[in-house]
């Protein structure tokens, strides 16, 4: 049996797992951003690792998102605690998404908030069938 390293695993673990992970640090800027973000938001991560956040949050959410993401830094934790929403998001082409995210506040050994992490979904289809009136 052939056994992975536990860097090996993580890297493994990040690229396979079937939702998208991103990773931004205390600035907003993304430092982490796997196969299936790639899929939702159709950025590499080339293209997405260093940009900001605001590289898939609509214009007119960013202002209320950057205020809930230095509170969330500062407090430690989210207000949701971990429990997904249902928010907007934007493709790379421009068109509009919907995506359930869970939230998360990474922190060092020493307890110093490094970033947050999301995890996340394409609800785009499901949610307009729920709320046909958001489908114009």
């Amino acid at each position: 049996m052939i056994e992975a390293t536990d860097l090996e695993l993580c890297r493994a673990v990040v690229e396979q797992a079937p939702d998208a992970l991103i990773f931004a640090d205390r600035e907003g800027a993304i430092r982490l951003w796997n196969a299936r973000a790639e899929a939702i938001f159709g950025y590499t991560a080339a293209e997405a690792i260093g940009k900001s956040l605001d590289l898939i949050i609509p214009e007119k959410l960013r202002a209320a998102h950057w205020r809930g993401y230095r509170q969330a830094l500062t407090l430690g934790h989210t207000k949701p605690g971990g429990q997904a929403l249902a928010t907007r998001a934007t493709h790379k082409l421009g068109s509009r998404l919907y995506v359930e995210l869970a939230f998360g506040i990474i922190s060092d050994s020493q307890h110093g908030v490094l970033g947050a992490v999301a995890t996340g979904r394409d609800i785009t289809q499901r949610y307009l069938a729920e709320h046909p009136q958001r489908a114009h």
